[in-house]
């Protein structure tokens, strides 16, 4: 039983997976930050090529 390291090995799997998930999560707001500028961007464009 106290050579038994499987748990282990399934706890650091467990903490590269979160640590990818957090990366991923941060990695996608700064880009939904940039994509949500640029529609606001055509928005603003469209009501302006519009009214005129």
């Amino acid at each position: 039983m106290w050579d038994d390291t499987s748990g282990a090995t399934a706890v650091e799997y467990g903490l590269i997976v979160a640590l990818v998930v957090v990366a991923m999560i941060v990695s996608l707001q700064a880009v939904a930050d940039v994509t949500i500028l640029t529609w606001d961007t055509v928005k603003t464009a469209g009501v302006a090529a519009m009214s005129a």
